[in-house]
């Protein structure tokens, strides 16, 4: 007799059906540069950068030459509880009438929050949340949701977290199906940030709308070499569905001890540079992409404090730089 886990997943796969968002195919001249620019690059986020509004972000990303937008989900940009229903109708006639095709909203889940209070079901608000940002997203004329696992909490046994952020990501694939809509697990929280790991997540939650937006930035900053990186999107190939790019340079950190006068090493702070001026392996990374034939969108961030400033000039030029950067893997 099937579980009522196993019945629901064959349950959504039988609702989700050709809704899913394309997978890659394995074919390399099935890979195509299409551009996203990510909401969060222009909403103040980070020290001295200048904050836009929905439409003015619209907008700029059209200017630049962007085919696509990621719109962060909260404010000060798509906040669910200030996007009544005509808000949503007026918001997609504006990206339709400039052109733009709306990738995915991003949004922001962590299914290890507040494991310390049993008596909260945090997994289920989160999922609840996952709900209403899908019904958003439908409403949008969006097929995807960015979302992320959990961050690892000081003394709840990891399996315990590991078993909430299944239990979190199957309820919010099931909520999620309703509305036509995959979800794209960014390997950015703890819970499964290894390749490896997040291939066993995904095979182990077993949704067909619950897939992997699977980035360069973490494994570059866990020391993946050339190789494993290219191993790592080749094995996470039945899952990619989306990826966000944006390239960093170590600045070193040091701790003075008075008594051997002498420094501890510390970890590196991240800064952001315009792409190919960092240490992250794009090329290597964007081939295996290519090779593996991605049918996705290649989302552009800016969301560390970026070297030349925080002015709107200096985050243009960065943006542009994005978009000539690309075109060599066409």
């Amino acid at each position: 007799m099937k579980t009522t886990s196993s019945i629901l997943a064959l349950l959504t796969m039988f609702t989700f059906g050709l809704n899913a968002q394309q997978t890659p195919t394995g074919k390399a001249k099935d890979f195509k540069v299409k551009t996203c620019l990510h909401s969060v690059s222009y909403m103040g986020v980070w020290r001295g950068q200048p904050i836009l509004t929905v439409d003015q972000f619209l907008v700029k990303a059209k200017e630049l030459g962007y085919d696509g937008v990621m719109i962060a989900a909260k404010r000060p940009h798509l906040a669910l509880l200030e996007y009544d229903d005509a808000a949503r109708r007026k918001l997609r006639a504006r990206i339709k009438e400039l052109g733009l095709e709306l990738v995915c909203l991003a949004g922001y889940t962590d299914f290890t929050a507040g494991m310390d209070k049993a008596g909260i079901p945090n997994a289920e608000i989160q999922a609840a949340y996952v709900g209403e940002l899908a019904r958003l997203a439908r409403d949008l004329d969006t097929k995807m949701i960015r979302i992320f696992t959990g961050y690892e909490r000081p003394d709840v046994p990891y399996d315990k977290q590991y078993a909430a952020v299944v239990d979190g990501l199957r309820m919010s694939g099931q909520q999620a199906a309703k509305y036509g809509i995959t979800l794209a697990v960014q390997n950015h929280h703890d819970i499964a940030l290894d390749h490896e790991a997040m291939k066993w997540l995904l095979d182990e939650v077993n949704l067909p709308n619950v897939k992997a937006g699977f980035d360069c930035w973490a494994p570059a900053l866990v020391g993946l070499n050339a190789a494993e990186l290219k191993k790592a999107v080749h094995t996470l190939k039945p899952h990619i569905v989306h990826t966000i790019a944006a390239d960093y340079k170590r600045l070193p950190r040091y701790k003075y001890v008075h008594e051997q006068t002498n420094y501890t090493p510390l970890l590196p702070q991240m800064r952001a540079v315009p792409m190919g001026k960092g240490f992250l392996d794009y090329k290597t990374f964007f081939n295996a992409l290519k090779e593996i034939g991605y049918q996705g969108y290649i989302a552009y961030e800016m969301c560390e404090v970026l070297e030349g400033g925080g002015s709107m000039e200096n985050l243009d030029r960065c943006a542009k730089a994005f978009l000539d950067y690309v075109q060599q893997f066409r």
